[in-house]
């Protein structure tokens, strides 16, 4: 089982683990107007986040919108936030850039790749993940963040698309 820090506590994680050299379940998760957003199988970097409205992952979510317009790859948050509350954030933040998707109904995303936090403070959420898939749908990068409070690797995660 797979594990990641919360404030230096260590968290286990559930769902089947995916690693580089895989090929990215292809899920479905749920936009703030409750339409689908493909997850997989094609070339996406995909940022999984606890939840939009904390200042972590909201940090996070506005920097992928920034950098976003300087690639052709889709981008695509996922957090277990309602599609409401997700729109809401994306209206008053000014996200444009990016699809920000739901996993609220089954946690597909999280058990499929592996994210689910099973225990701690924060059990049933998504920990800080970073997928890149390629055109086939391959992941090439992978960053379960040390600890769930910290930003991903952005440099790592523009690289890898190059």
């Amino acid at each position: 089982m797979a594990t990641t820090k919360l404030k230096g506590n260590i968290v286990n994680l559930a769902g089947n683990e995916v690693n580089i050299g895989d090929k990215a379940p292809e899920v479905t998760v749920i936009a703030h107007d409750l339409s689908e957003v493909k997850v997989g199988g094609k070339a996406q970097i995909i940022a999984a986040v606890p939840s939009l409205d904390t200042p972590v992952c909201a940090e996070e979510t506005r920097k992928f919108n920034e950098d976003a317009v300087q690639t052709d790859v889709e981008v695509v948050v996922v957090s277990m936030d309602l599609p409401f509350a997700a729109g809401r954030f994306c209206t008053t933040e000014g996200i444009e850039n990016l699809k920000v998707g739901s996993d609220f109904r089954n946690k597909d995303f999280a058990n499929a790749y592996g994210v689910l936090v099973a225990d701690g403070p924060l059990q049933g959420v998504t920990c800080r993940a970073i997928f890149v898939t390629n055109e086939e749908g391959v992941v090439i990068h992978k960053e379960i963040c040390e600890d769930i409070t910290n930003e991903p690797n952005y440099e790592a995660v523009f690289n890898a698309i190059k």
